[in-house]
């Protein structure tokens, strides 16, 4: 009985380490936010005010990846993943950049906006796939920079 009563108590002392412990789902992201930060992207979780007319809402924050642009003036533009291989502008307008296009059919449907300003080149993902997503995504982002 005594052997009964100390296991129980030991029991009820370590549950809470178990809630310490990250889940599958966090261990996979983690390990995909250490393998870019290898590769040289830079990743942030920045928060989003997403279009109104996306099909499923996005979260917020998000999974931003990004990389500097190069060159003097770099373009300007953005656009958002509507359904998969189906990108838009701001005015809902599909892409038809030839030079745009190959790139975002190389992306997985969990990609939710790929932007560019004049530092930067951004990508926001829902961080669910494997390494070789990731590999995708450095390849367009070093391509588009």
């Amino acid at each position: 009985m005594t052997v009964l009563i100390v296991v129980s108590i030991l029991a009820v002392v370590l549950s809470p380490l178990a809630w310490l412990r990250p889940s599958r789902q966090q261990s996979g992201r983690m390990a995909l936010r250490m393998e870019a930060r290898r590769i040289g992207l830079a990743m942030q979780l920045a928060p989003q005010e997403w279009p109104h007319w996306l099909k499923q809402e996005p979260p917020s924050p998000c999974a931003q990846y990004c990389r500097p642009r190069r060159g003097s003036t770099p373009a300007i533009w953005s656009y958002w993943q509507l359904e998969p291989g189906v990108w838009v502008n701001q005015w809902r307008e599909g892409c038809v950049d030839e030079k745009l296009l190959p790139h975002f059919a190389t992306l997985p449907a969990n990609v939710y906006k790929v932007e560019a300003d004049k530092q930067m080149i951004a990508l926001y993902w829902g961080e669910k796939g494997e390494m070789s997503v990731l590999k995708d995504i450095d390849a367009l982002l070093k391509a588009l920079a």
